[in-house]
């Protein structure tokens, strides 16, 4: 019951520790939009299990801190993000409403906001169920044209006016940032691009996996110079040890330096990893301090975890195509691998594996490292795949 370690999707470990490089580049951002300086919005990538969710859900709390409307998203690659931004976006002013003197500007703007949501072209078809609970009539020619990029851009400016007036900010969190539709990220880079020139605060802060970069650089040439980019991945000796020592020191429970070894050699500094050894590690232990042997008796229920709930439940949405192709992936190694290297272990034309390689890629199970490479979302998953059968 007093196990203080959390390996959970986004759930912020006890000591979100070897983070600190990331938290102080936010804070920069945070603070120059606060005095009205020009700022790049950010962007997080990195593997599967490196805490990115985990650090957006802090930045969200930082900006909350500071009293700025915060509103987050969760992008899918089968929906447009017109209503679900026009949703986060109507949290936000509903932080900031009952702060604002005055109502007519609010109104307004949620008349603005409401004609967004209602252009989505989804929602005549029954696909979309968000409706927004605005009692304000829709507003007419602002932000209803149908095409996002015009109307995202509109929407956006007008919310940063309404910022403006209490001398805060707005910050739009966006996960999994890389299954954002292609013509939805570039009608985002053009609305970012627009406030970037007039200085209206209003950030996107967006989450997404290692190839997001060349995602948004795809769609508008200017965007490598649009976003502020930080890429996380393990962490290093000192961080992943604080990461377990901190929260048991807590509990009054300390670890062996042979445990401490034996946990970062299993945990091999990934953030979830280091999470979920050490929550078995504890529980197994009969007390303190935790040594390199409870590591040792502990670490098979770990990976049997990590092989149901974090590997297994990947590998099995995959169809059996896919499968002999992330098969082929991992019998090459752990780095990224050539695709035409791919093809020569199938005894396969590289053409003709094309629509296996896109769907691993649009399932966020492989991505493009670069062009002709291909790797795997998800750290250590080469060595869970060589576990399987094929």
């Amino acid at each position: 019951m007093r196990n203080p370690y959390a390996p959970g999707a986004g759930q912020r470990p006890p000591e979100l520790a070897g983070r600190d490089r990331e938290l102080q580049q936010f804070e920069v951002v945070l603070e120059r939009v606060a005095r009205g300086r020009p700022e790049r919005s950010m962007v997080v990538t990195g593997l599967r299990g490196v805490g990115k969710t985990v650090l957006l859900n802090t930045f969200k709390s930082m900006a909350m801190q500071r009293l700025w409307g915060t509103g987050k998203i969760e992008a899918r690659p089968d929906r447009s993000i017109r209503r679900p931004v026009a949703a986060a976006l109507h949290m936000a002013i509903r932080e900031l409403s009952p702060r604002h003197r005055a109502p007519e500007r609010i109104e307004e703007f949620l008349g603005v906001l409401k004609a967004f949501a209602m252009r989505d072209a989804s929602a005549a078809k029954g696909t979309s169920h968000w409706s927004p609970g605005i009692d304000v009539p829709a507003a007419r020619g602002r932000a209803d044209s149908g095409d996002l990029e015009i109307d995202l851009t509109e929407l956006f400016v007008d919310a940063a006016a309404v910022a403006t007036d209490l001398g805060v900010g707005i910050a739009l969190f966006i996960d999994e940032m890389q299954d954002v539709q292609v013509q939805d990220v570039s009608a985002l880079c053009a609305a970012c691009h627009e406030l970037s020139q007039s200085g209206g605060p209003l950030i996107v802060v967006g989450a997404g996996l290692p190839h997001l970069p060349s995602v948004l650089s795809a769609s508008k040439s200017y965007s490598e110079r649009l976003f502020r980019y930080a890429r996380i991945d393990r962490l290093d000796r000192e961080a992943a040890d604080l990461a377990l020592i901190a929260p048991a020191e807590g509990e009054g429970v300390e670890f062996t330096q042979e445990a401490l070894d034996a946990l970062y050699e299993a945990a091999d500094g990934y953030p979830y990893f280091v999470q979920a050894y050490g929550k078995v590690a504890w529980d197994l232990a009969l007390h303190s301090p935790i040594t390199g042997e409870d590591v040792r008796v502990s670490a098979p229920e770990a990976e049997e975890e990590l092989a149901v709930g974090f590997f297994g439940s990947r590998y099995e949405r995959a169809t059996p195509a896919e499968r002999d192709y992330m098969h082929a992936i991992a019998s090459i190694g752990d780095e990224p691998v050539a695709t035409a290297e791919v093809a020569e272990i199938l005894g396969r034309k590289p053409s003709s594996l094309s629509p296996a390689r896109d769907s691993l890629i649009k399932k966020g199970l492989i991505y493009s490292a670069e062009r002709g490479l291909i790797a795997f979302t998800v750290p250590h998953f080469g060595k869970f795949l060589r576990s399987q059968p094929i």
